[in-house]
């Protein structure tokens, strides 16, 4: 399991300060952009659109901001042509790390991505280094305080979940890509509120970390998340959630 999903979930709990929701909406409404670009404006045929907009309003991104990513997907207004490019390289301790970006220009993005690793105890990987160490999956996580283990378990797996753990206080749902939206929908259906909802990247084994390196770690990831152009980082170490604490986060 990796401790990125951890530190996430907590940020997220704690809340986001306005900047940082500003870049939250940014990378959100990519996101619907080039997922209604690839699939089309209607979220019943896109599952892709489905879950960004999902994504989008557990975010609390206002209603007409998700219309208008939409409409720029579609061609429906004139909005910026974003690709996605995956970028892959190692951190301190030999972390695993793929950096998901969507970008008007590559020649701008890479450089930057580049940069960041090398200033923060990292660097860059040629493509397929680290790639194999992760598998696509669909991730629901859930505050404990939410709902019971049980209801939630059962819930999950009657919709087609394939595993469910408690970490810390946080339930992580896994499933595959293929039965993630029946999984969202069925839990969402149950009245219980979940913290994330998304198909991501998870590493099949984690590194942990503590001391120097897990501060230097949590940098990098950090300022590469940091990155105008930068939609997400997977990563593959483990940190406690002790250590997380005295870390501030």
């Amino acid at each position: 399991m990796s401790g990125h999903s951890k530190w996430s979930t907590i940020k997220r709990k704690k809340g986001a300060t306005d900047a940082k929701r500003g870049k939250i909406f940014t990378r959100l409404a990519k996101e619907i952009i080039v997922a209604a670009k690839i699939g089309g404006g209607d979220p019943a045929a896109n599952p892709r659109l489905r879950t960004a907009i999902a994504g989008a309003k557990s975010e609390n991104m206002p209603k007409d901001n998700i219309e208008k990513a939409i409409k720029k997907g579609t061609g429906d207004i004139e909005g910026v042509n974003y690709e996605e490019y995956t970028y892959e390289g190692y951190g301190p301790g030999g972390v695993a790390i793929l950096v998901d970006t969507m970008t008007d220009n590559k020649n701008r993005t890479l450089p930057e991505v580049r940069a960041t690793f090398n200033k923060n105890n990292g660097n860059l990987g040629e493509a397929g280094s680290v790639a194999w160490m992760f598998e696509t999956k669909g991730i629901i996580t859930v505050d404990a305080d939410e709902t019971d283990e049980d209801t939630l378990m059962e819930t999950a797996l009657e919709a087609g979940a394939d595993d469910m753990v408690n970490d810390d206080g946080i339930y992580e749902v896994y499933s595959e890509p293929s039965a993630f939206e029946d999984v969202r929908s069925a839990i969402e259906k149950a009245g219980i509120k979940m913290l994330s909802a998304e198909i991501t990247k998870r590493p099949t084994n984690s590194i942990k970390l503590e001391g120097k390196e897990a501060e230097q770690i949590l940098r990098l990831v950090d300022r590469l998340e940091d990155l105008d152009d930068v939609q997400k980082v997977h990563a593959n170490f483990d940190i406690s959630a002790e250590i997380l604490e005295s870390l501030n986060y």
